[in-house]
């Protein structure tokens, strides 16, 4: 495909080329895609004096106008879907069909936000009292900085854009340097609507410098992440230099638990999907699975029986319905978890072999048990296709091997026992309990609690990350 608007950096209001360059490759192919423009620190800059700018123009735009250029924006992205899927096939990897969940999100943003901004009251009366009158109104906070992991790339950038644009928020969007094309493309999209300069800036660029530059700038007033802890804590650090907001997704440890009378087919459909589709690269994936001893073979076997029938591959053509890992780095890493656990006691009952002569960071759908508090996988965050299990009886308490843990963003509990179901989650110590399902949507809440995050994402509740509230009060 043509990648000529997938190639710039879109930057108030034009897209824009730069000396400096980066090479984004096909995970599953090892193939160079295309060769981007990047920012550096003086584009940085210039993107930040944009986006400051725009605060005293995009900013002040009223609410219908702010919905009609999301609604521009919404069906431009519709007109283009198989552009904006073919791209986050190219950059990620991932299956056709699963590229599908990255595009859906971006319209229901668009499109939620639109609908959900329009309900907030511009002033409200609150108090009359002692001659006084007391209202309260909401203002964008000012120029927002969004740090976008690569796992889905437009689904990230949804939960971003959405409140942003509903808000008034000039923001600045830095997609992952591994994914960026589809977000490119946005902005090209951006720039053939005429959406106001400086509403949106798209740019990638090397993350010691330029996303240190942006949160240490004075500029936003803003940063908003979706990535690790570890980023978390620098971005935090960087973004000190003034009062900033945060609004972070980081991190898990995701405990899930499956009762002894679990509907068990359902459990382990929705633990299999989960570790398969996107490779497992999804931030709520389970980490730590708690499996009853009673169900211990029926749970295996049943596992097996769905990792036998997994293919690896890529491309629209094909009847492969897993693809590769980000890089072969995380597979490195990931294989790393997988030996390191085997070598402290742990039985590998499936995957974890790969040839790594061939092209593409793929690796098997993979299972261990026998897994304890020793090894590292069950310590530290897999993002990965390896099913991880701890067997459990009446006489441990599963809740507080659950909660051992300093993250807090999903979890899952699946019984038939309404009331046991029911105790575990109200016990779970984290920001999502998921019971004898799954269920995300943009008109969900998603957030995180201890390290796993603060802030929102999704929901009428994201709103409020974006929105000052003002109080005034005046004497009649």
């Amino acid at each position: 495909m043509n990648h000529k608007q997938n190639q710039k950096m879109y930057i108030f209001g034009k897209l824009t080329e730069n000396k400096c360059k980066a090479n984004v490759f096909n995970p599953a192919t090892d193939e160079i895609i295309t060769e981007i423009s990047v920012a550096n620190i003086e584009v940085a800059q210039q993107a930040l004096e944009g986006a400051q700018k725009a605060t005293q123009t995009w900013g002040k735009t009223t609410v219908l106008e702010r919905i009609t250029w999301m609604h521009k924006l919404r069906d431009e992205c519709v007109k283009n879907q198989e552009t904006l899927r073919e791209l986050v096939h190219q950059e990620t990897g991932k299956t056709w069909a699963h590229t599908e969940d990255d595009y859906t999100l971006l319209i229901d943003s668009l499109t939620f936000y639109a609908e959900e901004i329009s309900r907030f009251q511009p002033s409200q009366l609150i108090d009359s009292d002692e001659g006084f009158q007391h209202t309260l109104k909401y203002k964008p906070v000012g120029v927002v900085v969004a740090y976008l992991a690569w796992n889905f790339p437009l689904l990230n950038l949804a939960y971003k854009l959405g409140p942003a644009m509903a808000t008034g928020c000039p923001i600045i969007i830095k997609p992952s340097i591994q994914s960026p094309l589809s977000a490119y493309f946005v902005g090209a999209l951006c720039e053939k609507i005429g959406l106001p300069a400086g509403a949106v800036t798209i740019l990638a660029g090397e993350d010691r410098t330029v996303s240190n530059y942006l949160s240490s700038s004075t500029i936003p007033s803003m940063l908003t992440l979706i990535g690790s802890i570890q980023t978390g804590v620098k971005i935090m650090q960087a973004g000190s230099t003034s009062i900033k907001r945060y609004s972070m997704e980081l991190g898990g440890n995701t405990p899930y638990i499956i009762n002894a009378d679990a509907d068990l087919d359902l459990a382990v459909n929705i633990l299999t999907s989960l570790k398969s589709a996107n490779a497992g690269q999804i931030c709520v994936s389970p980490n730590r699975i708690f499996v009853h001893k009673s169900i211990k073979q029926a749970f295996i076997d049943k596992v097996l029986t769905v990792q036998s029938g997994l293919k690896l591959g890529f491309g629209k053509n094909t009847d492969a319905n897993m693809g590769p890992l980000i890089d072969k780095g995380s597979r490195d890493r990931i294989h790393g978890l997988v030996t390191d656990a085997i070598s402290k006691g742990a039985n590998l009952l499936c995957g974890g072999e790969f040839n790594d002569q061939e092209k593409g960071a793929f690796y098997p759908l993979t299972m261990i048990d026998d897994v304890t508090t020793a090894m590292d996988i069950y310590n530290h965050e897999i993002f990965g296709p390896v099913i991880s299990v701890v067997y459990f009886d009446e006489s441990d308490d599963v809740i507080a091997l659950a909660n051992d843990t300093d993250t807090g963003l999903a979890s899952y509990v699946f019984s038939q026992n309404a009331g046991l179901a029911q105790q575990q989650a109200d016990a779970l110590d984290f920001g999502e309990v998921q019971v004898n399902g799954v269920k995300y949507g943009i008109h969900l809440p998603h957030l995180g609690i201890k390290q796993s995050g603060i802030g929102c994402d999704c929901s009428k509740y994201a709103l409020n990350d974006y929105l000052s509230l003002i109080r005034k009060s005046v004497k009649k």
